[in-house]
């Protein structure tokens, strides 16, 4: 029987576990802030900042809000982001993407001040990740690859010495899991895949950990992974359900291969919520680092 790894379950003790960590901040007169910059309207971007202040809520870290409109310039985004970074009741902050067509993103992130870097996706953050693969890090870290990792910790998955492959090579998760993954403290062996990967379901039939972050739906199929592997679906596609008459949100993994595995995270439920626990996390730890 297949171990369902849920990150709802161990989000929710991690947040436990962070407000009580806020109280003791409170207690010497620190007051945790995260702050959001939104740009436009997009339903997708409303509904998850939203979350990311319902959680703030629920941990006593306090909300701070941006939101501009759908024509906002370069320089406008550009001066919110200054202004967060100047601003000390607010600890650390995210830009939410996507932002609209024309605006130059990675110049956005590179103005973010990386010690206020709540994605933990700063260049300089990232470099610092580079350099560091034995001992502590001590800058923000990429808030799913590191959900992912923790979410395995929490089901005593071992990945010491295990084969990993990553399908999908974006920035949120497929270019930077693999220097968390390959860290000494976690010691596995990573292949990523992407569209340019020869028979890339020979890489999947012999991994121990598949991590699927392409976004195409159930692409992972039961005859492309080895008995007792574990998957873990990051991918997000939203699909249209004929029967029920509106779209659903399916993950790169077929339910069809969770027979034939060890564990799996459910999608959605498993590596969603652990992205935005992490962003708390990453929060919580910049307050305690400058206290």
């Amino acid at each position: 029987m297949a171990v369902r790894i849920d990150g709802r379950a161990v989000s929710a003790e991690i947040k436990k576990d962070l407000a009580t960590r806020v109280e003791t901040l409170k207690a010497r007169g620190i007051e945790p802030g995260l702050g959001t910059i939104l740009v436009g309207s997009d339903p997708g971007s409303v509904k998850y900042v939203a979350g990311k202040h319902a959680d703030c809520a629920e941990i006593g870290v306090n909300s701070i809000k941006r939101e501009l409109p759908e024509d906002a310039t370069f320089e406008q985004i550009a001066e919110t982001v200054r202004e967060l970074n100047a601003d000390p009741a607010c600890t650390g902050y995210i830009v939410q993407l996507p932002l609209p067509k024309g605006v130059d993103e990675n110049a956005i992130i590179d103005l973010i001040d990386p010690r206020k870097d709540a994605d933990g996706m700063h260049p300089y953050n990232l470099g610092e990740l580079v350099l560091h693969a034995k001992g502590d890090v001590t800058t923000p870290l990429p808030c799913t690859p590191r959900g992912v990792i923790e979410l395995l910790r929490a089901y005593d998955v071992d990945l010491n010495g295990k084969e990993v492959c990553v399908l999908g090579r974006g920035i949120t998760i497929g270019r930077t899991i693999g220097l968390l993954l390959t860290r000494k403290s976690v010691n596995a062996t990573v292949t990523l895949c992407h569209t340019g990967t020869k028979d890339v379901r020979d890489h999947m039939r012999r991994a121990d950990v598949i991590v699927a972050a392409m976004g195409s739906a159930g692409f992972v199929k039961p005859d492309d992974i080895k008995e007792g592997a574990v998957l873990v679906d990051v991918g997000v596609s939203r699909v249209f359900d004929e029967e029920a008459g509106r779209y659903r949100v399916k993950g790169d993994v077929d339910k069809a291969c969770y027979e034939k595995v060890s564990a799996y995270t459910p999608n959605p439920g498993g590596v969603g919520p652990m992205t935005r626990a992490m962003l708390l996390q990453n929060v919580v730890e910049m307050a305690e680092r400058r206290a």
